[in-house]
């Protein structure tokens, strides 16, 4: 039983240093990089193109237009924290099928 309990710790520990690194290697970029420019792909792709073709015009407009750039970072924030929920969900999910299917393996030996 304290085998197991040492287990439990010891992933606890290791699941707060991930965190950590993860905190770190977010917040280092901006405090190191002063006065920095942080623009997305969308940007640089659109002055990419007006570079290389400034007659381009686009196939098609948004079917709706955000009031602010927050706006449309909050949007990009919700999907991508909706997706990870989804694929830690699938991988809790496929954890804990294993983790019973090996209970079921071990209690029929």
């Amino acid at each position: 039983m304290t085998n197991q309990k040492s287990k439990i710790q010891k992933h606890k520990w290791n699941n707060w240093l991930l965190l950590l690194a993860v905190v770190a290697l977010s917040v280092t970029p901006l405090m190191l990089i002063k006065d920095a420019e942080f623009g997305g792909a969308d940007g640089q792709a659109e002055e990419a193109i007006k570079e290389i073709q400034p007659q381009y015009q686009p196939w098609f407009n948004s079917l709706i237009e955000l009031p602010s750039g927050e706006v449309e970072s909050l949007l990009f924030a919700v999907q991508a924290a909706a997706g990870a929920g989804v694929i830690g969900y699938v991988i809790g999910l496929y954890k804990g099928r294993s983790e019973q299917q090996n209970r079921r393996n071990e209690n029929s030996d």
